[in-house]
């Protein structure tokens, strides 16, 4: 009988990399007899570094290339990080879960100042996310807000070499790949709300791949699946992408579900938050009742700004 073969498709990023090679190493412990092939797909957002992701067209700028692979055949799953996967898949794929959260905190990272109260006005502040420079202008219009691309290793890079006063990333990722030392401090996720799904991975299949699905069962997490479907319901009630300026987080406490999230307007002259707790299986309608919730306090007026109504 021929071994069976799974082909993972991911992003060729050190990040992306550690995150195909934890779900193979995963994959191998529980399914000792299954071999598992890593196959690296460029995507739009790996091409085009130079411009800004909010600039680019579309929402799925890290998974439209790696799902097509696996629509035509040439891949059987897809790792990504969780907070790059758009709310709406395309048609015969589906998410069959997420593995264990690590931390879903923004961390600042800077040589200058233990935290945002300790940088001086006009101090250059580097982030690739509309949701982050939307934060950091509402907490200090002061400072200037400048894109930031490149994989980890190119903006601690960029940081280094002076070209910005502080810079912000996920703690997972640097956690990951063993460089929490460089954090300076992980922020508040009541002040500075993380994104959707972030510091979650996500597993990416084809529908009708119920094969797979059973074998990737003992990596699923189940708290942290809960947790992002109830944050991913919301997004997706907003009609958004990773382009909205949104922060949630559910947390699964036995089996309660707490979700906070906040709406802040692009150039932070204003928020609204809000938080509902429930019964942790019922996540999805929880996000929609807090998306309604967040609209009707002053959300519609910060979506249209951004045309989304």
């Amino acid at each position: 009988m021929k071994t069976p073969e799974i082909r993972i498709g991911t992003r060729g990023s050190t990040l992306a990399m550690w995150q195909a090679n934890e779900i193979k190493r995963r994959l191998a412990n529980a399914h000792p007899e299954i071999s598992v092939q890593i196959i690296v797909v460029k995507t739009t957002g790996d091409i085009h570094q130079e411009v800004a992701l909010s600039q680019l067209p579309g929402k799925a700028f890290f998974t439209k290339e790696i799902e097509e692979e696996m629509l035509g055949g040439r891949i059987d799953l897809a790792v990504h990080s969780g907070k790059d996967v758009p709310t709406k898949l395309p048609s015969g794929l589906t998410l069959a879960g997420f593995i264990k959260r690590h931390s879903p905190l923004d961390a600042f990272i800077s040589a200058a100042a233990s935290g945002f109260a300790g940088l001086k006005p006009g101090d250059r502040v580097g982030t690739s996310s509309l949701r982050r420079r939307a934060l950091v202008a509402s907490l200090r219009p002061d400072l200037k807000i400048l894109d930031l691309r490149g994989n980890v290793d190119t903006r601690l890079r960029k940081l280094d070499e002076g070209q910005y006063e502080a810079i912000l990333l996920a703690s997972a990722g640097l956690e990951r790949l063993e460089l929490e030392d460089r954090i300076t401090a992980r922020l508040d996720p009541v002040q500075f709300p993380p994104a959707v799904s972030q510091g979650a991975m996500a597993l990416e299949i084809r529908r009708e791949d119920t094969l797979l699905a059973d074998l990737l069962r003992p990596l699923v997490h189940r708290e942290t699946t809960l947790a992002v479907t109830a944050e991913r319901a919301l997004l997706a009630f907003l009609e958004g992408g990773c382009q909205v300026p949104l922060g949630a987080l559910a947390e699964v406490e036995g089996e309660e579900l707490r979700l906070s999230a906040s709406i802040i307007a692009p150039d932070g002259s204003k928020r609204v938050d809000g938080s509902l707790a429930g019964a942790a299986t019922h996540g999805a309608s929880l996000g929609e009742t807090l998306a309604q919730t967040l609209l009707d306090e002053g959300g519609h007026e910060i979506m249209s700004l951004l045309g989304r109504e």
